[in-house]
């Protein structure tokens, strides 16, 4: 009997396609079957977040013209390079994004779009694109496809609740009651699903605290690789549900990179992996393959101006900072926490622990290569997240087009803890990633033209981030913070929500 096609996705489902083949003659199936009243295009502006336009459907003609033609926005309005005196855009929905809006009294079906100027072709600016330009040319350079995850950390702020306390900074994937948001979070990942978005798994984090009067829980939602444009799509996606699904909760969400200092941050760690001919090549022999550690190298090297993608507010180097599970210096490792490209533990030991753990089971062969991933440890959920992954991709082509990229990667491997008093020496050694929006900017302005090239990254593009992060005037900002906690709850309240 045929195996019938199942995903949790409800218009995946209804349709018994992936959301890569949808076409419009599909999504008009789903509205008019499904009685869909209203259609929402979806579009990320220069804040990051997701904008809405909404169409009450009235007529089949009506939604075959806004599929078809799309619609005018002010883009002004939503990106503060574009001038008003010619700031007319087109947004164009992009099918394979089309989701059933769970929030929604009225049954809506959003979709994401894309940005296309007056003369009907991609915005160059529109970081959406930025990432398509990026992925073609990486994909050109190195023959390779590239398949990325995301991991969103959160924190859940909500009135204080002493029953079952949990022990301060001791989160890491407790259970109910010791945690009370457990529920939240599920219902997240079950939105999130039905949205289109794969994920991996969901557990509560190491942050938790309380103040007189509040609890503050941190949480984790991470996802399974998928081709980049996709990944970034579902993870602006996934942070909008959250952060709806908490306003009906009553509560408040952060992606902020540090809420206090002495306490865990929240990261929006990466990971990557390279594919050929729909194969996981990191591994070779059951170690780093040559492809993989070209890719380190290429990161590495450019560490420190993709901070300007990955780190964009001042709070974001409040948590850049040693002892925290966060990194401080442009090194790699295998399962170190501490470095800045770590290499997840892998299967490429006992693939047959399955069958210790239920002896009843018959020993078969296990594929595990395609688990491997390598994963960066910088970024915070201040980042764009089309124009990270974007910069990520330019510096993994700049990795294979390094001729000295194998031996940086050996001489930047560290098997150690760096900040051990016997190991001081090793981590003199190594570069340390920028300490304060300023400095980022000042190392993107020095290696600008490694992301310009072939016009991936537009010069203005490269001119408004160096512009907007050397404004915050942070240099040193740490330091003469330190000790004055109520000058960094101000600091942390302004920019609490901003991505």
């Amino acid at each position: 009997m045929e195996q019938k096609f199942f995903s949790a996705s409800r218009i995946e489902n209804y349709l018994q396609k992936p959301s890569r083949e949808f076409r419009k003659q599909d999504i008009v199936r789903y509205i008019l079957e499904n009685h869909i009243e209203m259609v929402n295009f979806r579009y990320v502006a220069g804040d990051g977040k997701l904008k809405t336009l909404n169409f009450y459907l009235h007529s089949p003609e009506y939604l075959d013209t806004i599929l078809t033609c799309g619609e005018r926005v002010d883009g002004s309005s939503l990106f503060s390079f574009i001038e008003a005196g010619s700031s007319d855009l087109y947004v164009l929905p992009r099918y394979s994004t089309a989701f059933h809006n769970p929030f929604s009294e009225i049954p809506a079906v959003d979709i994401l779009c894309s940005y296309y100027n007056n003369e009907g072709k991609p915005l160059e600016s529109a970081p959406d694109y930025i990432l398509k330009k990026a992925y073609a040319e990486f994909k050109n350079a190195t023959g390779y496809n590239f398949k990325a995850l995301g991991e969103l950390e959160y924190y859940i702020i909500s009135e204080k609740n002493t029953d079952y306390p949990a022990v301060d900074q001791k989160g890491y994937h407790a259970s109910t009651p010791y945690i009370k948001w457990n529920d939240l979070r599920n219902e997240a990942m079950k939105l999130i699903t039905e949205c289109g978005g794969k994920i991996k798994y969901g557990h509560s984090e190491v942050g938790n605290f309380t103040t007189d009067t509040e609890l503050f829980e941190q949480h984790e939602i991470e996802f399974l690789p998928c081709d980049v444009q996709e990944a970034a799509d579902q993870l602006v996606v996934a942070r909008w549900i959250i952060r709806k699904l908490a306003y009906e909760y009553g509560v408040t969400i952060s992606f902020a990179p540090k809420i206090t200092v002495g306490k865990a941050g929240s990261g929006m760690h990466i990971h990557m992996l390279l594919e050929k001919d729909g194969e996981n090549i990191m591994l070779e022999n059951g170690v780093l393959g040559e492809p993989a550690r070209k890719l380190i190298a290429g990161i590495l090297d450019l560490a420190a101006p993709l901070s300007a993608f990955g780190n964009t507010i001042p709070t974001s180097f409040l948590r850049l900072v040693p002892h925290q599970e966060a990194p401080t210096n442009i090194c790699w490792g295998d399962r170190n926490r501490s470095v800045l490209v770590r290499v997840p533990l892998g299967w490429t030991g006992k693939a047959d622990m399955i069958f210790d753990a239920n002896p009843n089971e018959t020993p078969c062969a296990a594929n595990v290569r395609g688990k491997q991933t390598v994963e960066l440890r910088s970024p915070d959920g201040s980042a764009d997240i089309y124009l990270l992954l974007a910069g990520i991709l330019v510096a993994g082509r700049h990795g294979f087009e390094m001729k000295d990229a194998l031996e940086q990667a050996e001489k930047l491997y560290v098997n150690v803890n760096i900040f051990k008093e016997e190991h001081k020496d090793k981590q003199k050694s190594l570069k340390q990633l920028p300490a304060s929006c300023f400095e980022a900017a000042e190392e993107l302005e020095a290696k600008r033209k490694v992301f310009e090239k072939n016009r991936v990254f537009p010069s203005g593009t490269i001119d408004n981030i160096i512009k907007q992060l050397k404004s915050y005037d942070d240099k040193g900002l740490s330091e003469k913070l330190y000790g004055k906690n109520e000058e960094i709850r101000k600091l942390v309240d302004l920019y609490l929500h901003w991505r």
